[in-house]
């Protein structure tokens, strides 16, 4: 039986598990394990890192994987030059699904940055700022004691952060949800990154209705091989490289 490694964690990467389910194939779905607890996939999961480029490479060799995926996020910049890196140690076939970044619509009051450093530098001072960033990323802001964050997350950090903020444990909304959030905790700022994709692009909607400045930090360069733009493009590879044809 053909298998298919995807190196998931985004909702592109539940969606191609999704799809391959009714298939003949053994999917794996394979997850950093920075969110305790993840939605439920289709196939099989494992969670944790491989040990780099060699460590990878000796997995998909174990498991006889037939097809690696890469379906991790826009600024995951370590497991993505690994995993191209171990498919060619390992000599399988490898695509990356990176969704495209999310572009500027007129009433769009964007500020596009390359760093947390800078970002963390471009808030105003006496600004109320709701930070949509991991908890990974968090540290930098600690140098604007003279900032209010509202530091919104799936999980709870693991130690006390050192700034000024509200801690809120929820996941994004609809845009409805979005605007009366922002409202709510009277934001005037957005801090996030351009992930692109639909689940968390309510939150640049709503800013856009409120009249919100949004701080974007751009995606790091990547040159990953073989790269597609969305799930459909993923299925087609798949299906070329195993025989199978989707119902």
């Amino acid at each position: 039986m053909n298998t298919i490694l995807i190196l998931g964690g985004t909702t592109e990467a539940a969606e191609l598990a999704r799809r391959l389910a009714s298939l003949p194939l053994r999917v794996i779905t394979s997850l950093a394990g920075r969110t305790r607890d993840p939605a439920r996939l289709d196939g099989e999961v494992r969670s944790g890192g491989f040990g780099g480029a060699e460590g990878l490479a000796r997995y998909i060799e174990a498991e006889d994987v037939t097809v690696i995926v890469d379906a991790t996020h826009p600024f995951a910049t370590r497991i993505s030059p690994n995993a191209a890196k171990a498919a060619e140690l390992a000599a399988r076939p490898f695509v990356r699904l990176e969704r495209p970044a999310w572009r500027k619509t007129e009433g769009d009051h964007w500020l596009e940055v390359t760093s947390l450093e800078e970002a963390a530098s471009a808030i105003p001072p006496d600004a109320r700022v709701l930070l949509a960033l991991g908890r990974q990323h968090i540290a930098v802001f600690s140098q604007r004691p003279d900032v209010h964050f509202v530091v919104r997350m799936i999980d709870p950090p693991e130690a006390a952060l050192e700034l000024s903020y509200e801690l809120v444990l929820a996941r994004p909304g609809n845009a409805a949800e979005e605007i009366a959030f922002l409202q709510d905790r009277r934001i005037t700022h957005i801090v996030c990154r351009n992930s692109g994709g639909t689940a968390s692009y309510a939150k640049l909607h709503a800013a856009r209705r409120l009249q919100i400045p949004v701080i974007l930090i751009a995606r790091p360069p990547q040159s990953t091989p073989n790269a597609v733009g969305d799930v459909e493009a993923v299925l087609e590879f798949i299906t070329a490289h195993t025989g199978l044809r989707l119902a």
